[in-house]
């Protein structure tokens, strides 16, 4: 079995703790959930970790929702359910399967009872600093490969002088 550590957002939480993010809650929510969930593809994207974001829908009603964007497991809670209800759920359930899982909200209460079920506990503030990081480090990662040289990988280095001579020969329609 492949053991992935696991990651759970409280989306709403860190939107509210991340400056950038509550500039943009503040115009237009929806902007600021995509740009979160923007930011946490990346990061899932480099550290492997599996991310779960999880919006509080619990005042609208519904059966909640649980998709995929850019490969994140996104989801909105039940009616009736908050947020940090289906996060004590999912750890539950995620450490059973024998994985590391971390828990990022700023929500004291949540971190407590995160930790009591054997989750990790991450604020919102680390989880930012650790995103940062990341991004830099994916920006260095890029400009460092965009300035090697590049090196033409060709066939023709790789094979006998005959070969290439009867492949030339062919080439002229020369048989």
């Amino acid at each position: 079995m492949n053991r992935k550590d696991v990651l759970l957002v409280d989306g709403y939480n860190v939107i509210g703790a991340w400056p950038s993010l509550q500039r943009l809650r503040d115009e237009e929510l929806e902007d600021a959930r995509d740009a979160l969930l923007d930011m946490l593809a990346d990061y899932q994207g480099f550290t492997g970790m599996l991310v779960y974001v999880i919006f509080d829908a619990h005042q609208v009603p519904g059966h909640g929702a649980k998709f995929k964007q850019h490969s994140l497991q996104v989801v909105y809670t039940k009616e009736k359910e908050t947020a940090d209800e289906c996060i004590e759920r999912l750890v539950a359930e995620l450490t059973m399967r024998g994985r590391d899982i971390y828990v990022a909200t700023s929500d004291l209460t949540e971190q407590h009872v995160a930790f009591g079920k054997g989750a990790l506990r991450v604020s919102a503030r680390e989880l930012l600093v650790d995103v940062e990081q990341k991004r830099k480090l994916i920006r260095a990662t890029i400009r460092e490969t965009d300035e090697r040289p590049r090196k033409r990988n060709t066939v023709d280095g790789t094979l006998p002088l005959d070969v290439r001579a009867q492949l030339e020969q062919w080439r002229r329609g020369k048989m």
